[in-house]
């Protein structure tokens, strides 16, 4: 397993938990923060005994969004004596923070993002990318970024849209106003509020667990497919359902299902 600087990775019973682990600066998002979050969802893919994974945040908040000291470094970090070149160096930094994000969709386990506490700006960039999102009764968002005179660049503007609906999406991202967890369940953001964090954790890892004793191949498909049809009209979407299915439809997983169901036993699927 790799070692990380700002999160930590666990696994148990085939779940995957990442957790942003910097505490003291209630999970702020620093360059480190970014590579770290890339290189654990690129393992959680790659690592055949990970069936889902959860990500969460260590401490009294999820994240208090982009660390300002990161961005206020961005300026020298970019700077060449031709401005044309300044600009496209600071385009490149930007693409990367997205891809960065983009892991979560490019992982082919299913990620449930787990939220207490505070999630600012480029939080809600960060679990916009999740498959589902999860809160407990003390959580509380803000798409922060207008605040600070910036358009949310990493995620946010394209992915809320289609999650909450474009009017509400342009309210929260014009004003930055805070919204709750009961507000945030009720635009449908979040799947659920518990009542704590505690409960929230339980909950969710018991969810991931249904998730786990699925069959692996075909929860990966439902997930490629879900995510193509968000981009794809519904006749590509149906056209590749059915060469995925071609495909993989014939699978050992598909017999232990079978079997386990005239048997009435719980079937066993290979990772």
């Amino acid at each position: 397993m790799p070692s990380f600087e700002t999160v930590t990775l666990s696994i148990e019973g085939g779940i995957a938990t990442v957790r942003l682990n910097r505490p003291e600066k209630l999970n702020a998002m620093n360059l480190a923060m970014w590579n770290d979050i890339r290189s654990a969802f690129r393992y959680v893919d790659e690592t055949p005994e990970i069936r889902v994974a959860i990500l969460e945040g260590e401490g009294k908040a999820f994240t208090a969004g982009i660390d300002l000291q990161m961005m206020m470094g961005v300026g020298a970090q970019v700077r060449d004596d031709c401005d044309g070149r300044t600009r496209e160096n600071l385009r490149r930094v930007i693409l990367d923070l997205q891809d960065t994000l983009t892991s979560l969709e490019r992982c082919r386990k299913p990620v449930l993002a787990a939220v207490h506490g505070a999630c600012v700006g480029g939080g809600i960039d960060l679990i916009s990318c999740a498959d589902m999102r999860y809160c407990s009764s003390d959580a509380w968002f803000t798409i922060k970024e207008i605040d600070i005179g910036m358009v949310a660049d990493v995620g946010t503007l394209q992915r809320l849209p289609r999650l909450i609906g474009e009017g509400m999406a342009r309210e929260l991202a014009y004003t930055a106003r805070k919204f709750d967890g009961a507000e945030a369940k009720e635009m449908r953001f979040v799947n659920r509020v518990f009542e704590s964090p505690e409960a929230l954790r339980e909950g969710v890892r018991a969810i991931a667990a249904d998730i786990a004793a699925k069959s692996p191949l075909s929860v990966r498909g439902v997930k490629e497919m879900i995510s193509y049809a968000r981009d794809h009209s519904v006749a590509d979407g149906l056209n590749y359902v059915a060469t995925w299915n071609a495909a993989m439809l014939m699978s050992a997983d598909l017999q232990a299902a079978m079997m386990a169901a005239m048997s009435k036993s719980t079937p066993a699927f290979k990772d």
